[in-house]
């Protein structure tokens, strides 16, 4: 029997078969696809010829619009607010062309002029007076943070003042703005709704720096807030403790907003992983973040029926039976071409108790650079052994690049639609 593709995606969250495997492409920020690779997406699938629009900027990411989501059958939508990562809003759109000739829309804030240098830079809020906290390389794809990290003195490092540039209690203005674009998604359409909600990535690496701040104080650096969970541990901690005050505040302010709605909930990009391992020990994830995730989870879990999402790339074999413990429902990219990542493991080992959103194609060698024959073969073996028993959402190993040739787009979605059927 058909389902809509709410049912669907219920279905396979709650370890059920479904009639079909659920497609999920630009529910999330790590789920979505590149402006670039979207606009040839658009051409294969014979719609309409127009600019995409840019709704991640610091990854260049497209917005997948209606008419993509009926002609690939995507099962999934997401629940965003304005924000972005530089701080200025998703409004007052404008014609940009990126480097290699797509035409996209951006948004006001986004700085469209090349630098002398040949240099594309951001800056915090789209304010050009303070230096620019993002840049994208000449030729480039998307942005690389701009370390800003300013001499400290780790005696007098304050958690407080780190949290209070980062993190807010959501404004009645933000909440009704997500309860309005929740109930008009529900009514409106028949997909699963995913809610992105902010705030609650420990230690995502891709925020430390602050790009949308100013004049970020303390930590910012890469190396040194990775080291600092060692030098510093009561000073990420501390950190932690207030974000999470707020993360919880937020919550039960979100719950009260989109009510259940939404299906699934994304809680954390915090990655955990390497190519090769962990680059944080089980004693370490236990110590340091273990306590946030399960007091989030069990929130959400006695208070709603939303599943919570969590993405880490890289080798996780090591760490999803602390991920299990500490009650995560569904783990994203699954990155199958990391150590130890083997799909057949790690269905066997963790299939009844993990979603697996992600995973159905690898997106470092196959999807970039292979043959459209290779890539029907891993979608067709991908979809067999992670769709078995549902409990699994298919969507490639994070974002689809740029680059991917136009061909091996085509192939990739033609494999799926061939053998996402159960039956």
């Amino acid at each position: 029997m058909s389902m809509t593709p709410r049912e669907r995606v219920l279905k396979a969250i709650n370890h059920q078969v479904p009639d079909k495997v659920p497609l999920d492409l630009g529910s999330t920020a790590v789920t979505g696809i590149a402006a670039s690779a979207l606009y040839r997406l658009r051409k294969i699938l014979g719609l309409e010829e127009r600019p995409v629009l840019v709704h991640e900027p610091y990854q260049m990411l497209g917005f997948v619009e209606n008419d993509v989501v009926e002609a690939l059958g995507i099962d999934v939508l997401g629940l965003i607010d304005d924000s972005t990562m530089f701080g200025f809003p998703l409004k007052d759109w404008k014609p940009f062309t990126l480097f290699d000739g797509t035409p996209v829309l951006v948004p006001g804030g986004f700085n469209t002029e090349i630098s002398e240098d040949g240099y594309l830079y951001q800056y915090p809020g789209g304010d050009r007076s303070v230096p620019p906290s993002g840049r994208m390389p000449k030729d480039g794809f998307y942005h690389d943070a701009i370390e800003r990290q300013e001499p400290y003195d780790p005696d007098s490092l304050d958690p407080e003042e780190w949290v209070r540039d980062m993190y807010h209690v959501l404004t009645e203005e933000e909440l009704r703005l997500l309860e309005e674009r929740a109930t008009k998604l529900y009514n409106e359409t028949d997909r699963a709704i995913i809610g992105n909600f902010g705030g609650a990535g420990f230690g995502d690496i891709a925020l430390v720096p602050g790009l949308a701040i100013p004049y970020p104080k303390g930590i910012r650096a890469v190396e040194d807030w990775y080291m600092a969970t060692i030098l510093y541990p009561q000073y990420v901690k501390g950190i932690f403790d207030l974000q999470l005050e707020i993360v919880m505040q937020n919550l039960e302010l979100y719950r009260q907003a989109v009510g259940d709605k939404i299906v699934a909930i994304f809680i954390s990009g915090t990655d955990f992983g390497a190519q090769t391992g962990p680059f944080i020990s089980p004693d370490a994830y236990r110590e340091m973040f273990k306590p946030y995730h399960k007091t989030i989870n069990e929130w959400v879990h006695k208070n709603t029926n939303w599943k919570t999402f969590y993405h880490s790339c890289g080798s996780m074999v090591a760490l999803y039976d602390e991920f299990v413990d500490a009650g995560v429902d569904i783990v994203n990219p699954v990155q199958i071409s990391a150590a130890g990542m083997d799909p057949r493991t790690l269905k066997e080992r963790w299939g009844e108790k993990l979603v697996f959103w992600g995973g159905g194609i690898d997106t470092q060698h196959v999807l970039s650079f292979g043959t459209p024959e290779e890539i029907e073969a891993q979608v067709k073996e991908n979809i067999e052994i992670f769709g078995k028993g549902g409990g699994y959402v298919f969507n490639t190993v994070h974002n689809i690049q740029a680059t991917v040739p136009t061909e091996n787009l085509k192939a990739l979605f033609d494999a799926f639609r061939k053998y996402r059927d159960y039956s």
